[in-house]
């Protein structure tokens, strides 16, 4: 089969791999990888020396068609993958709280993952996808997941109105989400023209925080009392700022964006959170329990009705193609916002 691998730091091959044999441990099932999503950790993953291991096959984020009959599946089947294989004998497993565990592992960075033609997987992480759903929109199910567990923080009520910083494909899924929860209005910012073309297209109030305060803009279009529910998608220190700013009294604040540098928060702003009373959440990964209301299955039921990831797709590119859409990708030699690799 056909793997495309992190060699070593910045160096992204096509190889010819055997098909993966059965992990030992683990009840696993033989997938054909569909289609896989390119995570925005995977650049530092790849390209900046932060991968566990070298070689590895990254791709975390995919679906596949099931190629054995076993158990509950017949060969056939589509199915979405949740990545994380928990650590069962940590006390975390039994809470269902697997990411907030140690001892786990990973597929696509702690192990090989789905940048490959074939994988096998263990069959508790398997997901039916539903036929209403297109398969390699389903392979978007991971990151519209930790979309969705980060917006049910919230003690969300009807007619909030809510703040999304950042317009990436996570941002504008946790946009979806909080409209499908009811919110009244949802504000997005980012500084990306074309990102928040999307989103307004989608329906959402957008404001480019390139060219106006959003802080500002927000008091203006809330008459000054801020956002009921907030959400930094993002990951720099001035947006969770921002999201702090920006919240009204009681407000909620999510932090979803994974942090880059140092955030530091002045004496009038930290004053503001007690004042104002913010209750401030941090949020990671995704859970896949209890079944039928975890997260992935409340994402599948979902996708492509009310929630849309079409529009968040740029591109969908063939394994071989891996190599230079990476390049693409981290040199910003063209636009991408959602690249998804189809084997």
């Amino acid at each position: 089969m056909k793997a495309l691998v992190l060699e070593e730091k910045g160096v992204l091959k096509i190889e010819d791999r055997p098909i993966p044999e059965a992990p030992a441990g683990l009840d696993s099932i033989l997938i054909k990888v569909a289609a896989c999503g390119i995570c925005g950790s995977d650049i530092p993953r790849g390209f900046l020396g932060k991968a566990y291991h070298y070689p590895l096959v990254m791709g975390h984020e995919f679906s596949g068609i099931v190629d054995e009959d076993k158990g509950e599946f017949k060969k056939g089947d589509r199915v979405a993958i949740f990545p994380l294989i928990p650590n069962k004998e940590d006390k975390t497993y039994a809470t269902g709280d697997y990411a907030q565990g140690v001892g786990y592992d990973y597929f696509g960075s702690r192990r090989d993952g789905a940048f490959e033609e074939y994988l096998r997987v263990p069959m508790e992480n398997l997901f039916r996808i539903p036929d209403h759903v297109n398969i390699v929109h389903a392979s978007m199910t991971e990151p519209a997941a930790v979309a969705l567990h980060g917006v049910r923080k919230f003690k969300l009520q009807a007619g909030d109105t809510a703040v999304v910083i950042g317009a990436g494909p996570i941002g504008n899924m946790v946009a979806q989400w909080l409209r499908i929860h009811g919110c009244n209005r949802v504000i997005v910012t980012d500084v990306d023209n074309r990102k928040l073309k999307i989103a307004e297209e989608m329906g959402f109030e957008i404001i480019n925080s390139g060219e106006t305060d959003p802080v500002k803009r927000i008091k203006e279009l809330t008459k000054g009392e801020g956002a009921n529910r907030v959400v930094e998608a993002v990951g720099f220190p001035a947006t969770f700022l921002q999201a702090i700013q920006c919240a009204a009294m009681f407000g909620e604040v999510v932090f979803m964006g994974n942090i880059m540098g140092e955030f530091k928060i002045g004496e009038k702003d930290f004053s503001d959170i007690l004042r104002k009373e913010l209750t401030i959440y941090g949020t990671w990964n995704s859970k896949i329990v209890p079944r039928g209301t975890d997260d992935w299955t409340t994402v599948l039921k979902f996708m492509d009705k009310e929630l849309n990831v079409a529009p968040l797709i740029t591109d969908v590119v063939g394994l071989d193609e891996g190599p230079r859409i990476f390049d693409s990708i981290v040199n910003k030699k063209a636009y991408h916002n959602k690249v998804i690799i189809a084997p």
